[in-house]
């Protein structure tokens, strides 16, 4: 064995150690964490955000301000200190949060300094185009068959032996309870109507002795390159250049189905804020924008890709100096002056359900149902051409026919079964550049069952509502795992768990017959809302399965033993598109209460007796004594507190959210939702995350 060499033989051999106190490298040495006890408060304090450090400091600005005023009142001399002070407090309020107050636009509803009510204008814009809307279209619209002049089909033909017969059953069943409520009816009445529309014809009626004649829009010279608003309705079907009328907004969507390009679809919407602000606000040059801030109302149940685009066009284009967002039930709740609802809705092609309590909408009790006013018109229409309609070239892709059909449902629609008997009225068609035609004719029970389709949906025509459903606009995903993160509703769901067609082998459905029965033959699940467990739900995982073999539950289903191992998972039914949210109204709102409840019995009581129905559709008549009466039906058990109720102070239910909106952006000492343009040039829509009410 060798031993231990000396130090004089190593440095003889060369092998000797050295140091000269240098380190190895210049890089500094950090020593490594000791895992045991480390802490670090990044992003854990409200002052390391940008957005909260902005309101803060602001915040400090106006209490130096405020002081600042206080010293120099007391600096004047005055009598009386406390006297100084308010006066100082009363002029710098108007001149310090007014500014925010009285300077607020919100969508397509804008208000004005001094008005009472919003100014309201269609969302809709007309674009110079080879051919108009109805020429495109060669169906007309209600679908029918077409048929010689002077000749009848049998309107079993003309709509279809399925339609047919269940708007004979709904008939019948109508005669049926107005027998057993003792109401008198007169022999065969549905006989003596068709006999009686059979043997009508118009009346042309000179256009200087009709006293209501329409003023159509005139194009000038040059024509413009778009028309918005009402006027764009009032253009001439057969003017010189056509016009075309695009909708940028359809069933609370964006229209896919007529545009091409996601980048027109958001121009036109742009487009239409723009002149409403220019036209309805006289605000006509962009520079005045810049000092003002605008309150925007999104769905509950909203899209993100919708949000942020929207968000960036107001803060790019419109350059407005703030913007914030809220919620269509939040702002109900606002306007009416109520604490906790359950806010009902219904627009004129969706319909939305959600409970607010203490000002916050409660997630899981949000529906969207994507029927509407527009849907009871066109029933409504179907029906009376069922009947034998005098006027049977009637066609709602028609502009003038479309007004017309608005007119007639307004006038002659109820839901109040005293009224329901055979009787007349007449119309008048106008047509731009020729005679005016009277027609009179003859309703019995039209009236009554098309807005009966609230709660009997499958006589809508639903068949073209997700026609174009996600061909210009993705879903919106997480950056991180990739998956939707659009806002999702255990209600939603659970109606769409009902309505959700069977997936095929390839992850695609069953044809397209299998979307349409699905959308048109929706099953009640009312088995859930009836059960009082204690046990709190928060997802759908126990949501009642349809009897349809093979439809899926809300969060999955497995392949049966005879499919192949690598058949794909398929998403949960909310993220789902080939499904139609179209359900009876009163097992809509039962099933919203029920999962704002969560089997708390109080909470059912205070919801069900706190209704609160909203939107141009609630405007049919005697529509809140049948809701009520339906379900009151529905559960017994709630006799005394079910109750509709209106919007207080005589107020219409059409500018109820406006008005709440309005009322939300008059906050400022209290509203931090509020979006700057240095906040957003510095995140962007990331600041939702931070600005928002709930939970973005």
């Amino acid at each position: 064995m060798v031993g231990k060499k000396s130090g004089k033989a190593l440095r003889d051999e060369g092998l000797e150690r050295t140091d000269n106190n240098m380190d190895l490298s210049s890089w500094p040495q950090v020593a490594a964490i000791n895992q045991k006890n480390y802490y670090t408060d990044y992003l854990k304090r409200d002052d390391q955000y940008l957005a909260f450090r902005l309101a803060n400091e602001e915040a400090d600005q106006d209490d130096q301000k405020r002081q600042g005023d206080r010293d120099r009142a007391r600096a004047m001399d005055k009598s009386n200190t406390e006297d100084a002070d308010a006066e100082a407090e009363v002029w710098l309020m108007p001149t310090g949060d007014a500014t925010w107050k009285t300077k607020t636009i919100h969508q397509l509803k804008p208000r004005a300094r001094n008005d009472a009510l919003p100014k309201t204008m269609p969302m809709v814009i007309a674009r110079k185009s080879q051919t108009n809307e109805s020429d495109e279209r060669e169906e007309p619209k209600p679908k029918r068959l077409k048929r010689d002049d002077g000749t009848d089909e049998d309107p079993e033909r003309v709509f279809g032996e399925e339609w047919s017969s269940q708007y004979t059953k709904m008939s019948a069943e109508l005669k049926a309870r107005m027998k057993a409520n003792k109401r008198r009816m007169l022999p065969n009445p549905k006989e003596g109507v068709i006999n009686f529309n059979r043997k009508q014809s118009p009346e042309a009626i000179s256009e200087h002795n009709d006293p209501e004649r329409i003023e159509w829009t005139e194009l000038g010279t040059p024509a413009p390159e778009y028309i918005i608003g009402q006027p764009a309705l009032r253009i001439p079907d057969a003017s010189k250049p056509r016009y075309k009328l695009s909708w940028p907004i359809q069933y609370g969507w964006c229209n896919e189905r007529d545009y091409k390009s996601k980048r027109m679809l958001f121009l036109d919407i742009s487009l239409i804020l723009e002149e409403a602000i220019k036209i309805q606000l006289g605000l006509t040059s962009k520079k005045d924008w810049a000092q003002y801030s605008c309150v925007f109302v999104i769905p509950d149940l909203y899209e993100k890709s919708y949000v942020t685009q929207v968000l960036e066009m107001l803060m790019r284009e419109f350059s407005f100096a703030r913007v914030c967002f809220i919620q269509e039930s939040l702002a109900a709740t606002f306007g009416a002056g109520f604490t906790s609802a359950c806010v009902v809705d219904i627009g004129a092609q969706k319909t939305s359900i959600c409970c607010v309590e203490e000002g916050m909408c409660i997630e899981n009790s949000r529906v969207n149902l994507k029927m509407g006013g527009n849907d009871v018109t066109e029933t409504f229409i179907k029906m009376m051409l069922h009947d034998y309609f005098p006027y049977y070239d009637i066609n709602l892709w028609r502009r003038y026919d479309f007004l017309l059909a608005e007119e007639l449902k307004k006038n002659i629609c109820t839901l109040d079964e005293a009224k329901v008997s055979p009787q007349a009225y007449d119309l008048h068609l106008r047509v731009s550049g020729q005679d005016t035609q009277k027609h009179n004719f003859k309703v019995f029970d039209e009236g009554h069952l098309a807005p009966m389709g609230f709660f009997e949906p499958t006589i809508f025509d639903n068949s073209h509502k997700l026609v174009g459903r996600r061909q210009l606009i993705e879903k919106s995903v997480d950056i991180y795992d990739g998956q939707p993160n659009d806002p999702t509703s255990a209600a939603q769901s659970e109606i769409m768990t009902a309505l959700a067609p069977p997936l095929s082998a390839n992850g695609k459905v069953n044809g397209e017959s299998d979307v349409q029965a699905a959308a048109a033959a929706p099953r009640p699940v009312l088995g859930r809302i009836q059960e009082q467990d204690a046990t709190p739900r928060s997802s759908v995982a126990g949501s009642p399965v349809p009897e349809t073999a093979g439809t899926p539950q809300a969060t999955g289903n497995t392949a049966p033993a005879s499919a192949p191992t690598t058949q794909p998972a398929r998403q949960p039914v909310e993220y789902r598109d080939d499904i139609l949210p179209v359900f009876p109204l009163d097992n809509a709102i039962l099933t919203s209460i029920a999962h704002a409840a969560r089997s708390d019995e109080k909470k059912m009581r205070d919801f069900i007796g706190g209704i609160m129905i909203v939107g141009g559709g609630s405007l049919t008549n005697e529509l809140h004594a049948f809701l009520e009466a339906r379900l009151k039906a529905l559960r017994p058990g709630f006799l005394k507190e079910i109750m509709i109720g209106v919007p207080p102070r005589d107020l219409d239910a059409q500018v109820v959210v406006w008005k709440g909106a309005s009322i939300f952006g008059k906050l400022n000492s209290t509203n931090d939702s509020w979006i700057g343009q240095l906040e957003y040039d510095r995140l962007g829509h990331r600041l939702m995350a931070y600005k928002c009410m709930w939970a973005y």
